[in-house]
């Protein structure tokens, strides 16, 4: 049985690329390798506990994904089997097992492509204040968690530090071309449509999520990683009720028990007690059974 928790890697003779919240990323020349650690991060600060299987769970549900859109957009992965890596890399397996990507190289898009299908987050505070999200007009009289009329698309600028800030449609064609706007923005719809049904079939909902895309050869493709339980918001079909925050499949579980402290959201973050880690992984695991139709990763 898989028991490790995963923090960081030290990869001294590889280069490396980018440390972000959670991914460690190494430059292999024509290619990145991307390893999903078991780091969480809440109010935009790591936290200085691990998630058991959490960068598993990441790495099987995108892949699950990846093939599942596959003819809605091309993807960046080459390969996830370690046998098909680099002899170089074959001395790390115990890190890489289960938690890792080779991907095409890509040169970012600067946008977080955010589909909405529910009203919860940062888009029910903004409807509280506009009645409109991202410039798009909303209903009067909707609750929180209520599904939305209709499916829209909710950009955000990808910043460095601190949060992404939502942006209108108008912003992106700006920064990218009216052509790749009006493509991304149909992509991550169609994207969001055959995702969020076919989770449904399977006990889930996603009320939202986000993608990021890049460029290769001149072609839009889908990078990072996609409807994983840190990118979307994954709520349980069973007891869904509108008017309130939902339970969920994802670190809202955390970021509510974070809320719960004194704390100033700055770091140092502090300990989570254990009780509330395996809360937490037992979700990951459960979002990745339930969607995947297999036995969690800590059954193998």
């Amino acid at each position: 049985m898989i028991q490790d928790v995963l923090l960081t890697t030290d990869f001294k003779d590889l280069k490396l690329f980018r440390r972000g919240k959670v991914r460690d990323v190494y430059d292999l020349g024509d290619k990145l390798l991307i390893i999903s650690t078991d780091r969480i991060s809440c109010f935009d600060v790591v936290l200085p506990c691990g998630i058991p299987y959490k960068g598993r769970v990441l790495t099987e549900l995108s892949l699950f994904w990846f093939e599942l859109i596959k003819d809605i957009i091309p993807h960046h992965l080459i390969t996830a089997d370690i046998n098909e890596y680099l002899p170089a890399l074959k001395k790390y397996k115990e890190s890489l097992l289960g938690r890792s990507m080779l991907v095409k190289k890509a040169k970012p898009l600067p946008i977080e492509c955010v589909v909405r299908g529910y009203l919860s987050g940062s888009a029910w505070q903004e409807y509280q204040q506009a009645q409109s999200i991202c410039g798009i007009n909303l209903p009067v009289g909707l609750l929180e968690s209520d599904k939305l009329p209709e499916v829209i698309f909710t950009p955000a600028t990808k910043e460095d530090v601190g949060h992404d800030l939502n942006v209108e449609q108008k912003y992106i064609e700006k920064v990218a071309g009216k052509e790749i706007a009006n493509k991304l923005r149909k992509i991550s719809i169609d994207i969001y449509k055959k995702a969020s049904e076919f989770a449904l079939a399977r006990g889930i909902i996603i009320a939202d999520t986000k993608f990021e895309f890049g460029l290769s050869n001149n072609e839009i493709i889908i990078i990072d990683e996609v409807l994983t339980p840190d990118s979307s918001r994954f709520w349980p079909k069973d007891g869904y009720r509108p008017g309130k925050s939902q339970p969920s499949f994802d670190k809202q579980f955390v970021r509510d028990y974070l809320i719960s402290l004194n704390w100033d959201k700055n770091p140092p973050a502090p300990q989570l007690p254990e009780e509330i880690i395996q809360k937490t992984s037992e979700k990951y695991l459960e979002a990745y059974r339930k969607l995947t139709g297999k036995e969690p990763l800590k059954a193998i």
